[in-house]
C-alpha cells in the first residue's frame, strides 16, 4: 500500500489571468483578434514602402505603432499558451493556442515589410538613425537588427516562411508537448504524469529511484517511434531555414539572438568541457556519501539525508521573500507580487506540462511564474529560480517591447542569482553539518546540471544536428548513441550509465522548443558566480547596479552590461574563475564530509 503523499500547501496555488483576458469568451478577447489585423493592416498602408522617406522622428513614431502592435498580438498570444500549459489535454485551450500561433503568423505576414525596409537602409544613413536624439529610445534594438540583415530574405520568401510555420515548426512542437503531457507512467500501481515520476528521482529510497527511472524509460519506450520522428523532422525543418537564409552552422541563428560572439560560445564550452573532472571528482564523492559501491544515472540526484521534510509553500514563500528583500527591498517588492496577486501557477494536476518557466507575455501586463511544486527543497530553489527571471522581466517591460527582453545569454542572470540568494540565506540557518552538507550537495547537484549538463546537451545537439545535415535522417538507435556518447564524456567513469538511460534524450523540450538554447544555463551559472564573487567582496552599492542591470532588459549589448562590473565574458580567465568556483564548491563539500 503506497503512503498517503503529504500535502506542500500549493495544490491551489493557480494563477489569475484575467489582467489579460478574463476567459476564453471574453469579448476583448475577440474585439482584439479582429482589431489587430485591422491595425496591422492601416498601418501597412501608412508605412509601407515610405520607412526610407521618413525622417527619425517619423521613424521613431513608426516604431511606437509598430510596439503596439506586438503587444497587443503578444497579450493574445500569452494567454492561449499559459492557459494551455496548465492542461494540455483540453481541446479548447489547444484550439485557442492555435489560433494564436496562426494571427501571430499572420500578422508577421503583414509586417515583415517593416524589417526589411531598414535593413536596405545603407550603412550611412542607418548610423545617421542610430545614433539621432530622436530614436535613442530604441538605439540597440536598431544596432542588433542590423546583424540579421544578410540572412534576410525578400518579402514574399519571409511571408511564406511564417505562414508555413504554422503548420510545421509550431505544430510539431505543440504535438510533442501534447504527447508528453498526456502520457502516463506505471509506478507502484498508479498512472503518473511524466513530472510525477521524475520527482521521484530525487527521493532518498535507491529501490523507488531504480523503478521510477524504469519506469520512465518504459514510457519513453513505448514513444520512441513518435519522439524520434518529431525530432527528426524538426531537425530537418531548421536545416531547411538555415540553408534558405545562409545560416553558416546551426548555431549561429542562435548565438545572434543571444547577442554573443560564436567565438565566445566556444570558447565558453572549451572550458566547461575541459573541466569534466570536477564532476566526476564529485560524484565519486557523492557516491561514497551514500554508501554506493557504483552510482547509476538515477543516484545523481539522491539526497544526503534519508528523511526529506517538506517545505510548505508558505514556508517556500517566506524564505525566498526574505531573501530577496535583504539583499534590496525593491526586489523583494516585486517578487511578493507575485504572491499577493496570484501571477503564479503551482499546482501540480493532470494534463499540466512539466517543468517551470517565467513568462513575460507583455510590458503592458506583467510576467507569469509557472511551475509543478512538490515541496522538496529543489522546488524552493525552482521557485526562487523562475520568481528571479519574473523580477527581471517585471523591471524591464519600461525598455518597451522591442527592448525589455533580454538575449538567453543574459535571462538566466536573475534567475540563478535569486537561486544564489535562497541557498546562502539558507546554509546560515544550519547548524548541524550534516544538514549543512545535505544542502551543499543539493546545489552543486544543481549547479552541475546547470553548467556541465547542459553543455554536455549542447554536445548532443551539436552532433544531431550535424549529423542530420549530413547524413539523413536519424534512426533511434543514432540518437541514444550519440547521447551516450556525449553523457559518457561528462560522467566518464564517475557514474555507469545503464542501458536505460540511452533513450533519456527524447523527452527534452529545450532541443526542439529552442534549439541551441541549453548553453545559456551555463552562461548564467558562470556568471552569476562571477557577480556573486562581486558581491561578497564589495557589497557597497553593489544592489543597486545589480538593479540597474536587470531594469536595463535587452537595450544594450550583454558585453557592456555585464561590463558594468568589471568582468570581460570574452575572456577565457572569466568562464574559468565561475569554473574554479564550482570546484571550490566540491571541495568545500569534500571538507564537510570528512567532519561528519
Amino acid at each position: 500500500m503506497n503512503p498517503v503523499k503529504k500535502k506542500s500547501g500549493a495544490e491551489s496555488v493557480t494563477w489569475n489571468l484575467t489582467d489579460l483576458y478574463k476567459s476564453v469568451d471574453d469579448p476583448q478577447l475577440v474585439a482584439d483578434r479582429e482589431e489587430v489585423l485591422a491595425e496591422a493592416d492601416r498601418f501597412a498602408t501608412r508605412f509601407k514602402g515610405k520607412i526610407a522617406d521618413l525622417s527619425p522622428a517619423g521613424y521613431s513614431d513608426a516604431l511606437k505603432n509598430y510596439e503596439a502592435l506586438l503587444d497587443k498580438v503578444g497579450r493574445i498570444g500569452s494567454y492561449a499558451y499559459l492557459l494551455w500549459s496548465t492542461n494540455t489535454e483540453d481541446a479548447a485551450y489547444g484550439k485557442l493556442m492555435q489560433e494564436a500561433n496562426e494571427l501571430s503568423s499572420e500578422l508577421t505576414q503583414k509586417l515583415v515589410f517593416f524589417d526589411l525596409e531598414w535593413l536596405k537602409f545603407t550603412e550611412d544613413k542607418a548610423l545617421e538613425f542610430i545614433h539621432s536624439e530622436a530614436l535613442s529610445p530604441y538605439r540597440h534594438y536598431l544596432e542588433a537588427s542590423r546583424r540579421y540583415k544578410p540572412y534576410m530574405l525578400d518579402e514574399k520568401q519571409e511571408q511564406i516562411l511564417s505562414a508555413k510555420s504554422v503548420t510545421g515548426k509550431q505544430a510539431w512542437i505543440r504535438y510533442f508537448d501534447e504527447t508528453l503531457g498526456a502520457a502516463r507512467f506505471t509506478l507502484g500501481g498508479e498512472q503518473l504524469t511524466e513530472q510525477e515520476v521524475l520527482s521521484k528521482l530525487h527521493e532518498p529510497d535507491r529501490d523507488l529511484r531504480i523503478k521510477a527511472s524504469k519506469s520512465l524509460t518504459e514510457g519513453f519506450t513505448g514513444m520512441k517511434r513518435t519522439l524520434t520522428f518529431v525530432f527528426n523532422t524538426l531537425l530537418a525543418d531548421k536545416s531547411t531555414n538555415d540553408k534558405l537564409r545562409g545560416y553558416p552552422s546551426w548555431i549561429t541563428s542562435r548565438n545572434l539572438s543571444n547577442e554573443i560572439e560564436d567565438t565566445t560560445v566556444d570558447t565558453l564550452v572549451g572550458a566547461v568541457t575541459g573541466r569534466y573532472e570536477t564532476v566526476q571528482r564529485y560524484y565519486r564523492l557523492k557516491a561514497k556519501l551514500l554508501g554506493l559501491d557504483t552510482m547509476k544515472e538515477y543516484d545523481r540526484y539522491a539526497p544526503l539525508l534519508k528523511t526529506q521534510s517538506i517545505v510548505k509553500w508558505d514556508e517556500a514563500r517566506d524564505m525566498i521573500l526574505r531573501s530577496y528583500g535583504e539583499f534590496h527591498p525593491e526586489m523583494g517588492r516585486v517578487a511578493s507580487l507575485f504572491f499577493d496577486k496570484n501571477w503564479i501557477d503551482a499546482a501540480i494536476r493532470p494534463g499540466k506540462r512539466g517543468g517551470a518557466y517565467s513568462a513575460s507575455t507583455v510590458p503592458s501586463v506583467h510576467p507569469y511564474v509557472f511551475m509543478n511544486y512538490d515541496g522538496r527543497v529543489r522546488d524552493v530553489q525552482t521557485l526562487a529560480h523562475e520568481l528571479g527571471h519574473g523580477v527581471h522581466q517585471y523591471l524591464s517591460r519600461d525598455q518597451g517591447v522591442l527592448q525589455s527582453g533580454t538575449p538567453l545569454t543574459t535571462a538566466e542572470t536573475a534567475s540563478v542569482f535569486g537561486e544564489m540568494l535562497v541557498f546562502q540565506n539558507l546554509l546560515q540557518t544550519l547548524d548541524d553539518p550534516r544538514e549543512r552538507l545535505a544542502l551543499l550537495l543539493g546545489k552543486i547537484d544543481d549547479t552541475i546540471a546547470t553548467v556541465f549538463r547542459q553543455v554536455s546537451m549542447n554536445r548532443f545537439e551539436h552532433a544531431i544536428h550535424t549529423a542530420r545535415r549530413t547524413g539523413g535522417e536519424l534512426t533511434t538507435e543514432q540518437f541514444s548513441k550519440i547521447w551516450r556518447e556525449t553523457q559518457t564524456s561528462l560522467y566518464g567513469d564517475s557514474v555507469e550509465l545503464t542501458s536505460d538511460y540511452d533513450i533519456w534524450w527524447c523527452y527534452i523540450p529545450h532541443f526542439l522548443h529552442t534549439p541551441g538554447y541549453v548553453y545559456a544555463y551555463a552562461f548564467g551559472e558562470l556568471l552569476v558566480l562571477a557577480l556573486y564573487e562581486v558581491y561578497s567582496q564589495s557589497r557597497n552599492g553593489f544592489a543597486d547596479r545589480y538593479l540597474d542591470l536587470l531594469r536595463a532588459g535587452g537595450s544594450d549589448w550583454p558585453s557592456n552590461l555585464v561590463g558594468t562590473f568589471n568582468l570581460d565574458i570574452d575572456s577565457p580567465d572569466f568562464w574559468n574563475k565561475g569554473l574554479d568556483a564550482v570546484d571550490q564548491l566540491v571541495t568545500q563539500a569534500e571538507q564537510l564530509a570528512q567532519n561528519i
